[in-house]
């Protein structure tokens, strides 16, 4: 991908995701802004496709996940669904949001999400699901199924990974709403900013990773999901593993070795 560039896909899902890539940092805008970027499955195809780009490009240091027009993303395509009303076609249609909000997780490169409006229901889930997330103060959130008699399941599993669970359940069983301010409380998002100053918090962010060795931004990611699930024995075992090999990579041993002699580390 060419930086600040719109990279064009060949197949129609192009059209629900716009990618571009600017010093190191890549963009992804979930486009359809007439369906508050509902996740259609053309949408989620496309995702999962750009994740497994993005994770073998090395080039690539962090990802803003971002969404065109009002919002940010409403979460799954109710009309689509209804389409087909079949059990073995939504369990299809989840197991691939799974996989996509699995193929965040796995992916090297760490992810800020950048909400500038409402994220509901899926939508919600995917700013859960974000390794980071940047929010508007106009920006607002909920897992609101449980108001069309559908109790957002799949999003409530990234939602109480993040909110504590109390917090959590209740917002799963109201549909309430809550402001930016409060998502910063729950520990959804990590700061509320004003929308003028969104654009600048999220890329000051994601150039700061982008500027960390890449060897331990890859490492740290996927040790810090790892050690999660781990009883807390296991996760200082794998922890003390990482951290042996670590010591041994190229850029920790100029890190070190700059920070002992009192100067700038040259990193390649």
């Amino acid at each position: 991908m060419k930086n600040a560039t719109v990279v064009q896909k060949a197949s129609p899902s192009s059209l629900v995701l716009r990618t571009t890539e600017d010093n190191g940092v890549a963009t992804l805008t979930l486009n359809r802004p007439a369906q508050y970027n509902a996740l259609s499955e053309a949408l989620l195809e496309a995702l999962e496709n750009e994740f497994s780009i993005i994770s073998a490009d090395n080039t690539i240091r962090a990802v803003v996940l971002a969404g065109a027009g009002q919002a940010f993303c409403a979460g799954h395509d109710l009309k689509e669904m209804r389409q087909t009303p079949d059990t073995a076609y939504y369990e299809m249609l989840f197991k691939q949001c799974s996989r996509v909000m699995l193929s965040m997780v796995a992916l090297p490169q760490p992810i800020i999400a950048r909400v500038h409006g409402t994220a509901t229901a899926a939508g919600c889930q995917l700013v859960a699901n974000a390794d980071l997330a940047i929010a508007s103060d106009a920006a607002r959130f909920a897992v609101s199924g449980i108001n069309l008699g559908l109790f957002c399941s799949t999003p409530g599993v990234a939602l109480s990974r993040n909110v504590p669970r109390k917090r959590s359940f209740e917002l799963l069983m109201t549909g309430r709403f809550i402001n930016a301010e409060t998502a910063v409380e729950y520990g959804l998002i990590n700061q509320a900013v004003s929308n003028e100053t969104l654009d600048q918090a999220v890329s000051g962010l994601a150039n700061e990773i982008a500027s960390k060795p890449e060897s331990a931004v890859r490492l740290g990611k996927q040790l810090f999901y790892q050690q999660l699930g781990q009883p807390l024995e296991e996760a200082y075992a794998l922890a003390g593993e990482r951290m042996a090999c670590n010591m041994g990579f190229p850029e920790a041993i100029e890190g070190i070795d700059a920070f002992i002699e009192k100067r700038t580390p040259e990193w390649s």
